[in-house]
């Protein structure tokens, strides 16, 4: 089999990936498919350094951001069960209240990165994640409630829908609205709702105490070669804003089942993947999920997310059929993979 345009055999592929890894001396686990058929999977570097335990092709990672995505297709089936709509006002749908906001701020403009609401971790002024745990414990991190006070009272950055600003409390504010409009935990409803749906049998927000069987430890590396884990760089319990854990394997089979349409009508995914707001130059955003653009075409859908011992990538090319997912239990790897993979399609 040979890939689309450029010839490339997938024999070369494989060198090329397997010497950028070599490399960038990656750990965590790669697996590429086309038409629904591998071109390849591999997995390296250790899950458990201490007990020095590998990485499989079927290990959990944590994929930080990279499930954004999950709190947007939330929202799409809250929408088509007519409990909001996209127009809909935050003050009009949440009870919880922030009385320094603008009253305005729509669910559309959330989940676009648009709404102007203040971050907790706002990434255009701070760079280190885990400094947000200096004087909060992340053992205390574990509902979105949790995460609140470090928001809620905050003054607007900008006024709504005039520019974008990628902002994790917007998806925290989103995932608060799925709790209250359903009754249920914002993880265990994506838990119920996408992954059973899916098939990801093997995905879910652990808690980062209490990991479950062969699930990859983040770890962090030190200029001197020394390192720790993560344990106590990220919130022990993932949400809205992130810190799902996946597969390799499971997270094909949500591309599979979202653009086929079975987590979300047509009309409502083609909605989800639309370019409402240019970040980059070919960059957008649509709802929970990048895209990038060549002229007029999509060259790809694509989520990722980094946070101290994680880095995940994870591509839909639609002209070319190919899907890419990248996991890392470092703090850097899947860019350079994943533009290997671009080279041997079209740049």
């Amino acid at each position: 089999m040979r890939l689309n345009n450029r010839m490339m055999s997938i024999t070369d592929l494989t060198r090329k990936i397997e010497e950028v890894m070599e490399k960038v001396d990656f750990s965590g686990a790669v697996l590429i498919k086309q038409n629904g058929h591998t071109l390849f999977s591999t997995a390296r570097g250790y899950a458990n350094r201490s007990d020095e335990r590998l990485n499989q092709p079927d290990t959990r990672f944590g994929i930080a951001s990279g499930c954004k995505i999950f709190t947007a297709v939330s929202i799409g089936q809250l929408i088509e069960q007519g409990k909001l709509s996209y127009d809909s006002r935050l003050a009009d749908v949440l009870s919880i209240k922030f009385p320094l906001w603008d009253q305005e701020v729509t669910i559309h403009q959330l989940l676009t990165h648009t709404s102007g609401i203040p971050d907790y971790f706002d990434e255009e002024v701070m760079k280190d994640f885990a400094e947000l745990w200096k004087e909060r414990p992340v053992y205390s991190m574990r509902q979105l409630n949790d995460f609140l006070p470090m928001f809620q009272h905050q003054p607007m950055k900008s006024a709504p829908g005039e520019r974008f600003h990628y902002n994790n409390a917007a998806f925290i504010v989103l995932g608060l609205i799925v709790e209250e409009h359903t009754g249920r935990l914002f993880t265990d409803y994506v838990e119920e709702f996408i992954f059973k749906r899916c098939g990801m049998s093997n995905s879910g927000y652990f808690l980062t105490d209490r990991l479950p069987r062969n699930t990859a430890i983040g770890y962090i590396d030190y200029e001197d070669g020394s390192w720790t884990s993560n344990i106590f760089s990220i919130p022990v319990k993932g949400g809205a804003d992130g810190g799902a854990y996946t597969t390799a394997p499971d997270m094909i089979r949500f591309w599979d089942a979202l653009l086929s349409n079975e987590l979300l009508s047509e009309e409502t995914t083609g909605r989800l993947i639309t370019s409402y707001v240019q970040a980059d130059d070919e960059t957008y955003y649509g709802q929970g999920i990048w895209i990038d653009r060549r002229g007029e075409d999509v060259f790809k859908l694509h989520v990722m997310g980094f946070d101290p011992g994680v880095s995940f990538m994870s591509s839909v090319y639609p002209n070319h059929n190919v899907q890419v997912v990248v996991l890392c239990n470092k703090e850097s790897g899947p860019y350079p993979i994943t533009l290997a993979v671009e080279e041997a399609l079209v740049r």
